[in-house]
């Protein structure tokens, strides 16, 4: 059973990275090397438990579904909003994209636990009361199942659907070539500025999913919005380790769970003690693996597993 507990306990905190990375790739299909992904998870965790707390009068009158749907719209809305932000200064004002997503993480990070930080001072249990609505049909089970809730099937049904649009679409066709080369992208007639936006808006909104998911359904806890920074960054990691392919992020984010959590279950499924100084470094394994990964693919040089050609490059309209 503990090696059963294992894997459901990775499976879920990959629904996390999922998330997160199912909104990167999107974002870096069109050609942004978005790092404000931390930020906007942490926001958009923030906006839908801002919602939650709204509907704490009315939770009993209320369908539980109509509290989670109403979480999950506040949820994009806020991560979409700082995407937005993100686009305006990239796309429209040219700014630089690594030194905008930095900044963007630091503000997110910052403004998240500013606003999580006072709804916890009135009662956390003003949000975290739609625990079960989200964790909903496994509320009640009390090993790792529980956290396989309404947000794992959203999650599933996003991975697959954005690599429908992406690779079977005229629209994921459009956008993949604005990130390959946006000059001629524009040549041919694309809205290059608006695909990036809308890009950028959808994939954010998509990664503001994991911020919440982990708050209202993996942690559930007061304290849990002090850690979803980290896996921002292992979010942005699987975007590489799965070669920007939206359906391989499932199986990527089921390795990156399995990694993550290693430290906690070695002891019992091992029969091993681990020292608790090495903790961190077992964290680290997704990273390393990544590594190996793009080195492996670098070396091969096979043009389907390489990012897009226009990654990071900001697009001069005049200069086509």
């Amino acid at each position: 059973m503990t090696i059963v507990n294992y894997l459901l306990s990775a499976f879920s905190i990959g629904i996390i990275f999922l998330l997160g990375a199912t909104g990167e790739t999107i974002t870096e299909k069109v050609g942004h090397l978005n790092l404000g992904i931390p930020g906007i998870m942490s926001v958009g965790a923030a906006g839908g438990c801002l919602m939650l707390r709204a509907l704490y009068p009315v939770r009993e009158s209320c369908p539980g579904f109509i509290i989670v749907i109403l979480g999950l719209l506040a949820c994009f809305f806020a991560a979409g909003l700082l995407g937005a932000f993100y686009s305006f200064l990239t796309v429209t004002l040219h700014a630089n994209q690594n030194v905008t997503g930095l900044a963007l993480t630091t503000f997110g990070v910052g403004i998240t636990k500013f606003i999580m930080s006072r709804l916890t001072k009135i009662g956390a249990h003003e949000y975290l009361y739609a625990l079960p609505m989200f964790r909903a049909p496994f509320s009640n089970q009390t090993n790792s199942l529980k956290y396989c809730g309404v947000m794992t099937y959203i999650a599933l049904f996003i991975a697959v659907a954005t690599s429908y649009v992406l690779y079977r679409t005229k629209v994921g066709l459009n956008l993949r070539a604005v990130g390959e080369s946006a000059g001629t992208a524009d040549a041919v007639g694309i809205n290059v500025s608006g695909y990036k936006y809308v890009a950028t808006i959808i994939g954010s909104g998509i990664a503001g999913f994991g911020g919440l998911y982990y708050i209202m359904d993996y942690a559930g806890s007061q304290e849990a919005y002090l850690s979803i920074e980290a896996f921002g960054w292992l979010s942005i990691a699987l975007v590489i380790f799965s070669l920007w392919k939206p359906v391989v992020c499932i199986l990527g984010s089921f390795v990156f769970g399995l990694l993550y959590i290693l430290n906690a279950y070695a002891s019992t499924i091992f029969n091993v003690k681990l020292p608790m100084e090495l903790s961190p470094a077992l964290k680290t394994l997704p990273y390393i693996v990544t590594i190996v990964v793009l080195i492996i693919t670098s070396t091969k040089k096979k043009r389907e597993n390489q990012p897009p050609a226009g990654l990071g490059i900001t697009y001069f309209r005049e200069e086509r």
